[in-house]
């Protein structure tokens, strides 16, 4: 179906919303789309830092965006703000990265008083650079996130539910030509 960039900008390793990414890139593949996952913390600190445009896994991860049909950016909120890690990559992508892209943003963070984060901080910037359609995001409190034994991932019901909804809407949203999405 669509070619799916699935971005976590969480600057841990043992990250819950790169592990909440990871386990819906898995149902975005069973839906028959081709996920494809780019953790920010894996790119040179050097290079987001410093802004080398050229550096060749910056020239790589802004190829992901230019080729994807859709993007899913999750990031943890701090002090009440998408993360400074994804914050580096989103200013050396172009300024224009998104366009004709249908964009799911998620957040996860410790309290719901981050809850407005998405709309706020992190949806003015994706329609900055000209994503064609954001769809309803998501917040999901670190609690209802719990890592099993085997590395998998638990999400309570309640959160469950709601990114089903916001999954599905996305996942529909890349059937449609970005002009029909406007339109809906």
């Amino acid at each position: 179906m669509a070619t799916v960039l699935s971005v976590s900008g969480s600057p841990s390793a043992s990250s819950r919303t790169a592990r909440l990414l990871r386990h819906l890139d898995a149902e975005l593949t069973e839906q028959g789309h081709q996920v494809v996952p780019l953790d920010v913390r894996r790119l040179p600190a050097e290079a987001l830092l410093g802004a080398d445009f050229g550096h060749p896994a910056i020239v790589e991860a802004t190829e992901l965006f230019a080729r994807a049909d859709g993007v899913v950016i999750g990031t943890p909120v701090y002090k009440a703000a998408y993360s400074g890690l994804l914050k580096s990559l989103l200013d050396l992508l172009p300024q224009y990265a998104l366009t004709g892209k249908t964009v799911l943003p998620l957040a996860t963070g410790g309290s719901t008083a981050h809850v407005l984060a998405i709309d706020y901080a992190l949806r003015p910037v994706l329609s900055s650079m000209g994503a064609a359609h954001i769809v309803q995001g998501w917040f999901v409190l670190d609690r209802h996130l719990a890592v099993r034994e085997d590395g998998s991932l638990a999400v309570d019901p309640g959160a469950r539910e709601g990114l089903d909804q916001v999954l599905d809407q996305f996942s529909g949203a890349l059937g449609r030509s970005p002009l029909l999405s406007v339109a809906s």
